[in-house]
């Protein structure tokens, strides 16, 4: 079982297509691979962090599964309820699958240990993490075009930076502020 997952995350990072249409990889263990493979990430965001500020680790693991699901559910109405051919059945499971396979480039931020690394294997991850699912996408949702499913990507990450950046702007709003002259 751990070779399985192993395999999982090396497929991932080297861009694979073919993990995405192989439906062994989306049976009942499939839920808890993607799940481990996105704790791991928010851990390894957190540690490369840490070498700049102070990051909590078991917090970016909470985040980690959050935004897992944030992803998961805008690209699946995007994509399948949206922008879907009209017989497509793809179920939520195989995108919330697919969307926790494609953050397996996240775990390489494990290698980002001194401070002048870690900004740039950050970027990197993160276009990684992109590029892998855009290429998931496409392969679930069985899409023929390379635009459409970075068309569906974008979107969501659209969306989710639109509503991170409102919830951060509101809590600056809560603080308290003081107005000494």
């Amino acid at each position: 079982m751990f070779a399985q997952f192993l395999n999982i995350i090396v497929r991932s990072i080297k861009l694979d297509k073919s993990l995405y249409r192989d439906n062994k990889y989306f049976g009942e263990a499939g839920v808890y691979f993607a799940g481990l493979v996105m704790i791991l990430d928010g851990v390894a965001g957190a540690v490369a962090a840490n070498t700049i500020i102070k990051t909590s680790v078991g917090i970016s693991g909470l985040t980690a599964i959050i935004t897992w699901f944030v992803w998961a559910i805008f690209i699946y109405v995007i994509g399948v309820k949206l922008f879907s051919d009209k017989d497509a059945k793809i179920p939520f499971k195989k995108v919330l699958i697919a969307v926790g396979y494609a953050h397996a480039p996240g775990l390489l931020r494990f290698f980002a240990v001194t401070p002048e690394f870690v900004i740039p294997i950050i970027f990197l991850t993160q276009l990684w993490i992109f590029a892998s699912l855009i290429i998931s996408i496409k392969q679930v949702l069985n899409i023929k075009s390379n635009l459409k499913s970075f068309g569906i990507v974008f979107l969501s990450f659209l969306i989710i930076a639109f509503l991170s950046l409102s919830f951060v702007m509101s809590r600056m709003n809560a603080l308290p502020v003081s107005n000494i002259s």
